[in-house]
């Protein structure tokens, strides 16, 4: 079969994909060299995306409680509760949470029909989690939601100040056009950040702010260029502040500023998911704006998105705060939206914001929700107040392609939608780019898009004339037309050429960007802005930061599929500054207990340096359905942004507590296992089965652990020592655990690869490791190459010296190349033996 374009369905960079289908639901993966976003390359998640198009866990069918059900039940159900809410509580009782997941039909689609056919604003997105506070600044700086910044700007610049970005694992394919940057033209690279990251440690400058210190250190910094003459900007309260950092780095970074002109801040959610999120941006952009260094190449504030059409929802109206196509709620504006839908049932002002929903509807304020793409019982703040609220909703709705996650558990109706590989549309990316999603495989089941069914239930409900779409080119074309709403009004967002495309055009579109490589509005504006205040609790002394991991994505309903992927960071771990985790009692690999004011999780232990001391952190990617335990999101305060009313997930006030367990064991076993009543279990993926790291208290069930079949066994009760290999009828490994109260247990590496296969010895399967073992790689550091830690040192050995020479001698690194920042850290470890000293 010959390749199909289509673009990648994980972060905001857009990256184009050349995707091979090489059997039943398997595809072969490669990056678009024509793609103008990526230019062939991939990061390690998109270019194992062929690992998670399989069925496994697939919601096929439409579900009525438990029970399957055919399409026309389940929507005739939907448009029934929607109508009966709707004449009992009115309108503003129902409501929509939708993703950046979803395609901008879809989302065109949802919009349109809470909106301009029920009546309500009450359609909210996951976005409003990672980029409401940079859609605010943008609105009050520029009047519209305008990225001002292409990708190329980064190849251009002088200068490149990173903001609340760990760009080498979040955005990979934008770090690595960083970093040719720095090798083509000499770009420096600040990083502003916290944390340590691998981006900060390739940084040429990093500054280790405090949690929201954001805004202080940019009102100094554009003091400072002000008193030097290089900024023109009227003074106000809080200009000249405290940047908060040692005065030799203040110093640092105003001498780098002063003298790049051709500079780029590219910042993202550790600036955006703040309670001061929208100050931040405007901060960033005050910066840019007075001292003209926007609307040139290489020039520019550059808010980096973190999901794949954050940006296309934020075009058709998908955030409460706005009406459509970046219209707002005037008189004017909401009298051409009703006349270009044609309806007389428009929406009056804007909707409930994310967290204020999940408060309406634990209020009994909203009895109907419909949840598309998303998994709010993890990803909101206060997760444990969200999931009770979600319990007693009178009518939950999900659509999704995944049958068991945590908020599909508490739906009363689950629509199967399509998934990535499945859909056809487009997405927008970081730079405004417009691409499209094609279909690789037939739909599996009865999975439909998210449009139709949409559609569907809108006909049931009487609008079958403004919803007669049989093609997502004839929504493409709609929303294109309604462009020339924001474009009569000045706005930049204008696609109305491409709503005459023909079926045939629409198929071939190729990726084009809206407003021009560096769009800038002629009325930008300067808006002061202020540092967010801090509070301390001295019941929780701590600052907690969540964030994400280099190769997983969200709450792991796709990639925690992906054995390669799992790799990297099988458990959730908290990283703590040694001195910290001596004061509290807590050793790397132990076990700790994070608490917050809103709940508690536990995690292992990983000291780590680069961590503040008083600070820690938490992955935000586990689930109910991957762990017992590692919920970050139980931890965060639902405090929010005053403009934005985006959350703030990187300043939780918590406290960190030894957890003690009796004992500790893994589980490799062919099916997944979720145990109950421990004190931990994580499981992750292995190419034929799973891995659960287990710990508890009391007593060992082993037989709720295992399945049946004939057992082979060992056990030491002097060390509380178990070891447990499971067969199945032929032959095969089916499960082995290992169990201990005080011992070290075996490596997971070889046992795991044996579940399923029926070659080993007994003893071997006992002790976990092969009679003659292999050459251990050691941990996995490049997994688009599967090369391992020992694998970089005996190249670096052998006079592989740099990032480039282990790049050449192993390929590590040549792929996306997020994992060079982990190469560069080996290296810097490695001392050259006696003997290449000698030489």
């Amino acid at each position: 079969m010959s390749e199909i374009r289509t673009t990648c369905a994980y972060c905001g960079v857009g990256c184009g994909i050349r995707a091979e289908v090489t059997g039943p639901r398997m595809v072969t993966i490669r990056g678009d060299a024509a793609h103008p976003a990526n230019f062939g390359r991939l990061c390690s998640k998109g270019t194992h995306l062929g690992e998670t198009v399989g069925l496994e866990g697939r919601l096929l069918h439409p579900m009525i409680g438990e029970k399957r059900a055919d399409w026309g039940s389940a929507l005739d159900l939907v448009a029934e509760r929607m109508r009966a809410t709707i004449d009992r509580h009115g309108p503003d009782s129902v409501a929509f949470y939708v993703s950046g997941q979803l395609l901008t039909e879809d989302y065109y689609a949802a919009n349109k029909l809470l909106k301009g056919f029920v009546g309500t604003a009450n359609i909210d997105t996951n976005s409003r989690l990672c980029m409401a506070s940079a859609v605010a600044a943008h609105n009050r700086s520029f009047g519209e939601d305008l990225v001002p910044c292409s990708y190329t700007d980064l190849e251009e610049a002088d200068l490149v100040l990173l903001v609340g970005s760990n760009t080498a694992w979040c955005h990979p394919v934008i770090w690595q056009r960083i970093e040719a940057a720095r090798e083509a033209r000499g770009t420096r690279i600040v990083v502003i950040d916290p944390r340590r990251t691998e981006t900060a440690e390739q940084a040429d400058l990093h500054i280790a702010i405090a949690p929201d210190g954001d805004t202080a250190l940019f009102n100094a910094l554009l003091h400072a260029l002000a008193e030097r003459g290089l900024a023109q900007v009227d003074a106000w309260d809080g200009l000249a502040c405290d940047p908060g950092i040692p005065a030799a780095h203040f110093a640092a970074l105003v001498d780098l500023v002063a003298a790049s002109p051709r500079m780029v801040t590219l910042f993202s959610m550790g600036a955006n998911q703040s309670t001061g999120g929208t100050d931040k941006g405007n901060a960033i952009i005050n910066l840019h704006l007075a001292t003209g260094r926007i609307g040139q190449p290489g020039a520019g504030p550059f808010s980096m998105t973190g999901q794949p059409n954050a940006m296309g929802g934020r075009e058709v109206g998908g955030l409460a705060n706005t009406l459509a196509c970046h219209l707002g709620f005037s008189q004017d504006e909401r009298e051409d939206v009703a006349a270009f839908w044609k309806t007389n049932r428009l929406c009056t002002a804007p909707g409930l914001k994310a967290v204020d929903l999940f408060r309406a509807i634990d209020a009994g304020k909203v009895r109907f929700l419909w949840v598309m793409a998303t998994n709010p019982a993890v990803s909101m703040p206060d997760a444990g107040f969200v999931r009770a609220a979600l319990a007693k909703v009178e009518t939950l709705i999900v659509s999704e392609v995944i049958a068991d996650t945590d908020t599909a558990r508490l739906a009363h109706i689950r629509l199967p939608a399509l998934g990535w590989g499945e859909k056809d549309g487009t997405v927008t990316n970081s730079e405004r780019r417009v691409s499209r999603q094609r279909a690789l495989f037939a739909p599996p089941g009865e999975a439909r898009a998210d449009w139709a069914i949409i559609a569907d239930v809108a006909r049931r409900l009487g609008h079958g004339a403004a919803f007669g779409w049989n093609s997502s080119a004839e929504v493409f074309r709609e929303y294109a037309a309604m462009t020339a709403l924001a474009a009569a009004r000045g706005k930049r967002l204008d696609i109305s050429a491409h709503a005459a495309l023909s079926d045939e055009q629409y198929d071939a579109l190729e990726p084009f960007q809206w407003g021009g490589a560096q769009a800038l509005p002629t009325d930008a504006k300067i808006v002061p802005a202020r540092p967010a205040q801090a509070r301390f609790d001295p019941a929780f002394p701590l600052r907690l930061n969540t964030g994400r991991y280099r190769d997983q994505w969200h709450t792991m309903t796709r990639t925690g599929l992906s054995p390669r992927l799992s790799q990297h960071r099988r458990e959730p771990l908290l990283e703590v500054h040694p001195e910290d985790a001596t004061v509290t009692g807590l050793a790397e690999g132990a076990l700790a207990r994070v608490v917050t004011p809103q709940g508690s999780a536990v995690f292992r232990v990983a000291l780590d340096p680069g961590q503040r001391r008083g600070e820690i952190f938490v992955p935000m990617h586990w689930t109910d359905a991957m762990a017992g335990e590692g919920r970050s999101n139980r931890l965060v305060a639902p405090e929010v942004d005053p403009v934005s009313g985006q959350p703030g997930f990187k300043n939780s006030a918590a406290r960190i507590e030894p957890v003690t367990v009796d004992w500790r064991g893994f589980l490799v076993s062919a099916q997944a296992s979720r145990p109950q009543g421990l004190a931990y279990w994580v499981a992750s993926r292995l190419t034929q089965g799973w891995l659960t790291e287990l710990a508890g208290q009391g007593s060992v069930d082993v037989d709720a652990l295992l399945p049946e079949g004939e057992r082979i066994e060992v056990a030491d009760a002097t060390r509380g020592m178990r070891r447990v290999v499971v067969l199945a009828p032929d032959g095969t490994v089916a499960a082995a655990l290992y169990v201990t109260r005080r011992g070290t247990l075996p490596p997971r590496e070889w046992i795991a690869t044996q579940v399923g296969l029926g070659q080993a010895a007994p003893a071997e399967l006992l002790a976990a490791r092969p009679a003659s073992p292999a050459p251990d790689p050691g941990p996995i550091v490049c997994v688009c190459h599967g090369i391992g830690a020992r694998n970089i040192e005996t190249a670096a050995r052998g006079g592989a010296c740099t990032v480039a020479a282990i790049g050449a001698a192993t390929a590590a690194g040549t792929n996306c190349g997020s994992c060079r920042p982990a190469i560069a850290r080996l290296l810097a470890t490695i001392t050259p033996s006696s003997e290449e000293k000698a030489a």
